[in-house]
């Protein structure tokens, strides 16, 4: 059995979820609403302000599928009721980031600066020119836009600049010996 997947998902008191037909879940909070397509494999009861994911048999894809399913539908009651976050941390001289309307304005060493158009359930802050929020309901997409924007300039290991998330380690390495 799945640990993960047996693990009946809590639901909050300020949050309704409702299971229509097909496995198609939706979940409202007080932060927003979302919306899934679930598996038609798996099977979904909601009972006791619990949501309980069991799976019709052991054959290998439906254990891949069971803990998988239980934390879609954990994720998306976390999303509606807390939301979601990543921060970013832009190292390097001369590199900030900025809002410019909607769109996030990125100046980190190229010729240009680069424009950042996100979705709108998502929310990007800059509270200090090197630092970027994430935030949102979607996990999912949180993880995305904030992975977009560190692809842009990624950090590299001789001086450490670029956009790295907040806490993340990069390895050094040591530059050219110098000959005689």
């Amino acid at each position: 059995m799945s640990r993960i997947g047996k693990l009946p998902v809590p639901i909050p008191e300020k949050v309704s979820v409702e299971l229509q037909e097909n496995n198609y879940m939706v979940v409202k909070g007080p932060k927003g609403e979302l919306k899934r397509q679930l598996h038609p494999a798996m099977n979904i009861e909601i009972k006791d302000n619990q949501v309980v994911v069991t799976r019709p048999d052991d054959s290998k894809f439906n254990r891949s599928l069971h803990g998988l399913t239980r934390q879609l539908i954990a994720n998306m009651i976390e999303g509606v009721s807390n939301g979601f976050s990543k921060k970013l941390q832009i190292v390097g001289v001369g590199y900030r980031a900025e809002m410019k309307g909607k769109k996030l304005v990125l100046t980190i060493g190229y010729s240009h600066p680069i424009v950042v158009s996100v979705p709108d359930i998502i929310k990007i802050e800059t509270p200090s020119p090197t630092e970027i929020i994430v935030s949102g309901i979607n996990k999912e997409l949180v993880g995305l836009v904030a992975a977009k924007i560190r692809s842009f300039r990624k950090p590299e290991p001789y001086k450490g600049k670029g956009i790295r998330y907040e806490g993340e380690y990069v390895r050094h390495k040591a530059g050219k010996a110098a000959g005689k």
